[in-house]
């Protein structure tokens, strides 16, 4: 019996050591075998294509900002504002392009350096909105229309595609061809194929070109209406692409 003890311990000491000895040679050969393989040659290019599209889109933000000492009288500061957006609706812009940014009372204060505190010396009134126009000949009249009815801060129009997509999708393989030709030529200069697209991505902008003419029209109620030029929108994609070089 202890003989067979030791017979099975001895046989598995033995095991264990000539496992060790072949796990250590696998992991030799299996560096061998992927040192000798071939290193994978690639090259990356980019690929640009440009075009220029109309904007379709205008947006505008306006607001009535006042002081006073009251909340209460500044709160009917917002009758100006009910008042604007009630034009430019009837202009011919939907409720939906028309969109409430900011409302908030806020007071103001001062120091009292006598009884050293602080106190408040009246109220600042904001209210904001902001304007997608969809039909650009309204931006002009709209934007001089603004301030008749107490609007004191206007900003815009900015322009853009509003759906540039559409546009992009008539670019995009011109940016991919553009990358093959260039890896091709790159490849062919240095006695290589292009072999397979290994990895490719996409990166798409736009660069408004915008434009605002110096000339005027009188407008509603003799106020001067700014002629106002929409320009061009320089739209483009740009993709890399990498092949492999056989």
């Amino acid at each position: 019996m202890k003989g067979a003890k030791e017979l099975f311990w001895g046989l598995l000491n033995a095991g264990i050591v000539v496992g060790i000895i072949l796990g250590v040679e696998g992991v030799y050969v299996l560096n061998r075998y992927i040192a000798s393989l071939p290193i994978a040659r690639t090259i990356t290019v980019e690929g640009l294509a440009k075009t220029t599209a109309k904007p379709d889109l205008a947006q505008i933000s306006f607001a009535v900002i006042a002081e006073g000492k009251s909340p209460e009288a500044l709160q009917k500061e917002t009758k100006k504002m009910n008042d604007a957006i009630a034009f430019v609706r009837e202009a011919g812009v939907d409720a939906d392009d028309i969109k409430t940014e900011n409302y908030s009372l806020n007071p103001k204060y001062a120091y009292n350096e006598k009884k050293g505190q602080s106190f408040i010396d009246g109220y600042t009134f904001t209210q904001s909105a902001s304007v997608k126009i969809r039909d650009l000949d309204l931006v002009g009249e709209i934007v001089a229309g603004l301030p008749k009815f107490g609007v004191n801060e206007v900003n815009g129009p900015s322009f853009s595609v509003e759906d540039p997509e559409s546009v992009l999708v008539n670019i995009r393989a011109e940016a991919f061809e553009h990358a093959f030709e260039k890896a091709y030529a790159m490849a062919r200069q240095n006695d290589a194929r292009l072999g397979r697209v290994v990895t490719f991505s996409e990166n798409a902008g736009g660069y408004p070109r915008l434009f605002l003419a110096k000339a005027y029209d009188e407008g509603m109620a003799g106020l001067p209406t700014p002629a106002i030029e929409s320009g061009t929108e320089e739209l483009s994609v740009t993709v890399s692409v990498t092949y492999e070089l056989r």
